[in-house]
């Protein structure tokens, strides 16, 4: 129980004192956390060789289950919040410092060794067995964090929603293949028995819990959410950070800069598919034009800075009233398009629901916002985005005209609108 305590409380350690490095990269440089991991890899080396405590599993190293799986984690992190060109340095860095080691180690045995006054002499033969260890272990890693990468851009797909078992999975699925891989070399170098690698697995097992845990909680409220721009590609480190990066930005192209809704360009290349595609398959589609009534005075009495936060609410509002289906775009200065799959009678039903939505919004009653909006369907005379665009915009001029506050569509479909409200309440 004790040493299980201890294991964790050494992962909370290491995690902590890592991760500080890292959220101060800005200030301090990103030198000393790699130097950090570079330090922690010889030791993990080291531990991995001599160092095991008992578990009611098997035998632990603290040195496998606890700081190579941190260190995994911690290039994950490097990835999700860095740029290719620094999470391949410390993977190149340890690969060829080891290498080096192994050559100097070489060199060295070619001295004639003096020994201490102790009579004392040094253990040459473990130093070859730690360097020959450590490089294996480090292309271990290599394959390990393009494995890692892979592993979590794919489950992406899946799990992007779902930050927690996203990394879990990843980290599990790599430290499995890791503990196979370096017991091998383990257990023929050193002779570790096969109560190591359960041992070693079970432990390494929680340790991605318990890191997963501690990265998912670090990048909700320590982390900030700026995405890294990459800036080049050369190598698999680059392509795989480019897709992330490229999935993560792909959201904002063709986005409105103030309220990230889908702006003009994107209205008349999307509505014109939309049209054509209504029109070939048969389905209906509705247009309404939203108009936020009196903006200019908002500005005016308030200021801009009132005024952007007034239109970052009405966005948010029309994101959250439409179907999942329907589009939502910032097609002017308070004005906005709403793309509906609706009939013109359910759609026109929309717009007295976003109408009343706005007067009744926390985010914008205190301004006494109201809206008015002009709707229009693709019919067999508004056959084109033009058609339904010029008539909803019609409808819209006539909304303000009557004293603005009101949704104007199609002549008599007001009274399917009031036959359909009492039935939905």
């Amino acid at each position: 129980m004790l040493n299980g305590v201890l294991l964790l409380a050494e992962a909370v350690l290491y995690f902590g004192a890592m991760v500080t490095l890292f959220r101060f990269r800005r200030r301090i440089g990103l030198g000393l956390f790699v130097c950090a991991l570079g330090v922690m890899h010889f030791l993990e080396t080291y531990l991995a060789s001599v160092f095991y405590v008992a578990l009611p599993f098997g035998l632990v190293s603290p040195g496998s289950a606890v700081l190579f799986s941190g260190k995994l984690v911690m290039l994950l992190l490097l990835y999700m919040k860095e740029d290719a060109a620094t999470v391949r340095q410390p993977i190149y860095g340890l690969l060829l410092g080891n290498a080096l080691m192994i050559g100097l180690v070489l060199v060295l045995r070619l001295h004639a060794i003096a020994p201490l006054p102790s009579g004392r002499i040094p253990d040459i033969a473990f130093i070859d067995e730690m360097g020959w260890l450590m490089v294996w272990g480090t292309s271990l890693l290599f394959v390990d964090a393009i494995l890692i990468i892979l592993l979590y851009e794919k489950l992406g797909a899946y799990l992007r929603a779902r930050p927690f078992m996203r990394i879990l999975a990843s980290v599990a699925c790599v430290l499995t293949f890791d503990q196979a891989g370096f017991f091998i070399a383990l257990h023929f170098v050193a002779g570790a028995p096969i109560e190591v690698f359960f041992g070693g697995w079970f432990a390494k097992m929680g340790a991605a819990l318990a890191y997963s845990g501690m990265l998912v909680a670090y990048l909700k409220w320590v982390e900030d959410n700026d995405v890294a721009v990459p800036r080049g590609l050369s190598d698999i480190f680059d392509t795989l950070t480019y897709r992330e990066r490229y999935e993560a930005l792909i959201k904002y192209v063709g986005r409105d800069g103030l309220t990230g809704l889908l702006h003009r360009g994107s209205f008349d290349a999307d509505g014109e598919s939309a049209v054509s595609a209504a029109i070939r398959i048969g389905k209906p589609l509705s247009l309404l034009i939203v108009d936020v009534d009196h903006f200019k005075s908002i500005n005016d009495r308030f200021g801009h800075a009132e005024g952007d936060k007034v239109l970052k609410s009405m966005a948010a509002l029309l994101a959250e009233t439409v179907g999942g289906n329907d589009q939502v775009f910032r097609i002017g200065g308070e004005e906005f398009a709403v793309l509906t799959q609706q009939l013109h009678a359910p759609a026109r039903l929309l717009g007295e629901t976003i109408r009343n939505a706005a007067k009744t919004s926390a985010h914008t009653n205190r301004f006494n916002i109201t809206v008015s909006a002009g709707v229009s369907t693709v019919s067999e005379t508004t056959r084109c985005l033009a058609d339904i665009f010029a008539l909803a915009d019609q409808r819209l001029y006539k909304a303000k005209l009557s004293g603005r506050d009101r949704v104007v569509g199609e002549p008599g479909s007001e009274a399917i609108i009031l036959q359909a409200a009492p039935r939905s309440a």
